[in-house]
């Protein structure tokens, strides 16, 4: 039984894989925002992204609804990275206008967009009779109408280039029931996954490779948050969350999804497209025993 973390004391050491050739090219991450305290050790699964790829020379140009939680990711990859180039700005991914506007942004500050990682992503709980159309709409919106606005504004700047590569962020939802009512996100996310594979073969032989990461159950700082909350409900989402049998006996952290996706930007993955590599511990190949209570 996993339980909960507050350091990353007890985890396997992390590691920070160099890939020289990413130094110097640009990335755009959406939903870059950090919340709890610049000293937690723990990153969300896109700052966590933008850190690591800022170590290895990246140029970040991050946007995320919240500007306050995107620039407390800004201040955190300064503090450990001081002359890493990172832009933040506050852009909505429902509303075209600001991707247009935000893509535009990217180039006319760095002349290229060689990296997207589509890293929003939200999820309300409902099946089909409980779910209301509305937020269904929204949901499908959220998590996967959002990927096809990045892309249709990035793959034609990617395109004159003739190269690019577009990482999105999906989830084990996709692939399994995990004990939760959240039809609209399970379909969203599976539907990212067959919208990045077709785009990974549409593309190929212009250059652009397309491929997604698929994180399981991790320990991000909102749980982190709820697990130290002082309202009940919030410790008991924590609960419910941190109360798997994952294979490996541990969460793993937005380092892991971050290790994936720097390794599917940089040229060690060069053969590789239309992927989708599952960071979860082993749990979506388990017998599922310890998944969430519906």
């Amino acid at each position: 039984m996993i339980h909960k973390i507050s350091t990353t004391d007890g985890l396997p050491p992390e590691v920070f894989p160099l890939y020289p050739d990413l130094e110097g090219k640009v990335a755009l991450v959406t939903g870059i925002g950090q919340v709890g305290p610049l000293d937690s050790p723990f990153w969300g699964n896109g700052a966590a992204t933008a850190r690591l790829l800022a170590r290895n020379g990246v140029c970040i140009f991050g946007c995320d609804i919240n500007i306050k939680a995107a620039e407390t990711t800004k201040k955190r990859l300064l503090m450990e990275t001081p002359d890493a180039i990172v832009d933040v700005v506050s852009a909505d991914v429902l509303k075209s206008e600001e991707m247009e506007a935000l893509v535009a942004s990217v180039v006319e500050k760095h002349g290229r967009i060689d990296i997207l990682i589509n890293n929003v992503g939200q999820t309300t709980a409902g099946n089909p009779v409980t779910m209301s159309e509305e937020v269904w709409s929204r949901q499908i919106d959220i998590n996967l109408t959002s990927v096809y606005r990045l892309c249709h504004y990035v793959l034609p700047i990617m395109e004159e280039q003739g190269s690019g590569n577009i990482i999105n962020n999906a989830s084990i939802t996709a692939l399994r029931y995990i004990g939760k009512h959240q039809i609209a996100y399970a379909s969203a996310k599976a539907a990212v996954i067959r919208f990045t594979k077709a785009i990974g073969v549409m593309y190929a032989k212009k250059g652009i490779r397309s491929n997604c990461v698929v994180p399981g159950l991790m320990y991000t700082p909102l749980v982190d948050n709820f697990a130290n909350s002082d309202d009940p409900a919030d410790r008991e989402a924590a609960k419910r969350i941190l109360d798997h049998n994952c294979p490996m006996g541990w969460m793993g952290t937005g380092l892991d999804v971050a290790n994936a996706a720097a390794w599917l930007a940089s040229g060690a993955s060069r053969y590789v497209t239309s992927h989708e590599l599952i960071v979860d511990g082993g749990i979506t190949e388990s017998t599922g025993t310890g998944f969430l209570a519906v």
